[in-house]
C-alpha cells in the first residue's frame, strides 16, 4: 500500500472528501507525523492489490517470512505504524496534557488526533465518546465494573463469548450477587433472538454480546439484538474486537450503548484499545481507576472529576501506543473494510473448497459465507496444538490452536479445542495454497 508522505507544500487540496477532516487539521497543526500523513490517503486511489499491501509489512518481506494465518489473534504491523511509534520516541518523547513546552503540545495534538481516527473507525459522533484502553478486555471490564450492578441485577450474553465477556460477569456474580445468564444458541452457532426476548425481564440491566466471533467468524445480528434490548429498556455492550478491523462499523447507526475494540486486531500496537460509549452513558459510568489526569481539582475533603473521556484515563498514557493505533486505524480505513471483507471471504471460500471434503478433517462453524475470514477445524487423531506446531515447524505456517479463549463454548460441547486459520487483507492465494497443501500432506502422511 502506498502512503503518501506529504509535506505542507503539497497540500493545495486533499485527494478526496473523506480525507478533509485530517487535511484541515494537518494544515493547522505543527504535528506532522506519519500517522496523520497517512490520514491523507485518497480512498479512491487504493484498490485491493495484495502485493502492494504486503510490501508495507516488514515481516512478510524477510527471507524466512512465515505464511501468517493468525490475524484473529494478532495482526501484523505495517511500516507506517512502526514509523509513527518511533517518531514519538525520537522527535517528541514527552508527556501530554501537562507541560506547556512545544514537545508536550505535539504529544497532546497527536494523542487527540489519534482519538479522532479511532472515532471514525467506530463511526462515533464525537471524539469525547472514545476512551483509550489497553485492549478490549479492559474496555469490557470498565463497563462491567462501572454500571454499579448489584444483587439480583441480570446480565445476559450469547453462548459463544470470549472469556473477556464471561469472566467479568462470573466475577460480579461471585462478589456482587448479580444474576449472569447465557442466551442459548440456535442450531449450535447462531444467536437466538426469540430466546433473548423471553429471557429479558424487569431485572435485566445489560445484554453484552460479541459482534463477530473469534471462534468461527460468524457475525451476530447486532441491530436486531440492540433494538430488542432498547425496546425493553436494557443497555447493550458489544465486543467489536473481530468486527471493527474487518467490516464497516457505525455505532451511531447500530445505536449501541458501549463497544470495545483492540488495536492489535487492526494492525496497531499491542497493549492499546478503545472503549466507545454514548456520551450520556459515559457520564453515568463509574470510573474504575482515578487519580492523575482524571480530576479538575482535589482538596483534603473532596474531588471533582473531569468529564469523559478524561475521567477514565488515569495517569500518564501510552502516547506512542495511541499514536500508533491512530496510524493503524487510518491505514485500515484507507484499505477499505468493505474491500477487506470481500477479500477475506474470497480466500476463505478457496480455503474451504480445498478442505471441506477431506477425510479426517472437520470444520467448526457455519457455512463459509457466514465465517468471514476464519476457518476453525480439527484433524482426526491430532490434538489442535500438535497441528499448529507441526505446521509451524515443517511448513513455516502460523495458525492458532486451543480454545481461543472461548472455553465455555468448547467445554459445554465436550470439544478440546480447534486449530484456526484466520485471514486478513495482506494474505493472498499463495498463502491459502501453501496452507491447504500442508494440511493435505499432513493427512496423507
Amino acid at each position: 500500500m502506498h502512503i503518501r508522505r506529504l509535506v505542507p507544500d503539497y497540500l493545495e487540496s486533499p485527494p478526496c472528501s473523506p480525507c478533509m477532516f485530517h487535511y484541515d487539521l494537518f494544515k493547522k497543526s505543527s504535528f506532522q507525523s506519519y500517522v496523520f500523513k497517512s490520514a491523507l490517503l485518497c480512498h479512491y486511489q487504493i484498490t485491493m492489490d495484495t502485493s502492494k499491501y504486503r510490501k508495507d509489512f516488514p515481516i512478510l518481506n524477510t527471507e524466512d517470512g512465515p505464511t501468517y494465518l493468525d490475524s484473529a489473534c494478532m495482526t501484523l504491523r505495517p511500516q507506517v505504524v512502526i514509523d509513527a511509534i518511533n517518531e514519538y520516541y525520537t522527535k517528541y518523547p514527552a508527556c501530554g496534557g501537562r507541560s506547556v513546552h512545544k514537545l508536550s503540545w505535539q504529544v497532546t495534538e497527536g494523542f487527540e488526533m489519534a482519538r479522532d481516527s479511532l472515532r471514525r473507525l467506530m463511526g462515533a459522533e464525537s471524539s469525547s465518546e472514545i476512551v483509550f484502553t489497553r485492549n478490549t478486555t479492559e474496555g469490557m471490564n470498565m463497563v462491567a465494573n462501572g454500571l454499579g450492578l448489584g444483587k439480583g441485577d441480570k446480565v445476559l450474553t450469547s453462548d459463544k463469548e470470549h472469556n473477556s465477556n464471561v469472566v467479568p460477569w462470573h466475577h460480579l456474580a461471585k462478589y456482587k450477587g448479580i444474576n449472569y445468564q447465557v442466551v442459548p444458541a440456535k442450531d449450535n452457532y447462531f444467536f437466538d433472538l426469540e430466546a433473548l426476548k423471553e429471557m429479558i425481564d424487569s431485572n435485566t440491566k445489560l445484554v453484552s454480546f460479541v459482534h463477530t466471533s473469534n471462534l468461527d467468524g460468524n457475525t451476530n445480528p447486532a441491530k436486531d439484538i440492540i433494538e430488542i434490548c432498547h425496546d425493553k429498556g436494557v443497555k447493550v455492550l458489544m465486543d467489536t474486537a473481530q468486527s471493527a478491523p474487518h467490516k464497516e462499523l457505525n455505532v451511531v447507526d447500530l445505536d449501541v450503548d458501549f463497544a470495545a475494540a483492540s488495536a492489535h486486531k487492526f494492525c496497531g500496537p499491542s497493549g492499546m484499545g478503545l472503549l466507545y460509549g454514548k456520551y450520556d452513558e459515559l457520564k453515568e459510568l463509574i470510573p474504575t481507576y482515578v487519580g492523575g489526569s482524571t480530576v479538575v481539582s482535589t482538596s483534603y475533603e473532596s474531588y471533582e472529576l473531569l468529564p469523559p473521556p478524561s475521567c477514565f484515563e488515569a495517569g500518564l498514557q501510552d502516547y506512542a501506543g495511541a499514536i500508533g493505533a491512530g496510524a493503524a486505524a487510518e491505514y485500515v480505513m484507507g484499505v477499505g473494510r468493505d474491500s477487506i471483507s470481500k477479500h477475506e471471504n474470497k480466500l476463505n471460500v478457496l480455503l474451504t473448497k480445498e478442505l471441506e471434503d477431506l477425510d479426517g478433517l472437520s470444520i467448526v462453524g457455519p457455512e463459509v459465507s457466514q465465517r468471514g475470514g476464519i476457518c476453525s477445524f480439527n484433524l482426526e487423531g491430532w490434538d489442535s496444538t500438535d497441528v499448529a506446531m507441526h505446521l509451524d515447524k515443517k511448513y513455516n505456517i502460523a495458525i492458532r490452536s486451543g480454545m481461543h479463549c472461548v472455553h465455555s463454548w468448547f467445554n459445554s460441547r465436550g470439544i478440546d479445542g480447534s486449530a484456526r486459520a484466520s485471514i486478513y487483507f495482506y494474505n493472498n492465494e499463495q498463502d491459502i495454497t501453501a496452507f491447504t497443501n500442508a494440511i493435505k500432506d499432513t493427512l496423507s502422511g
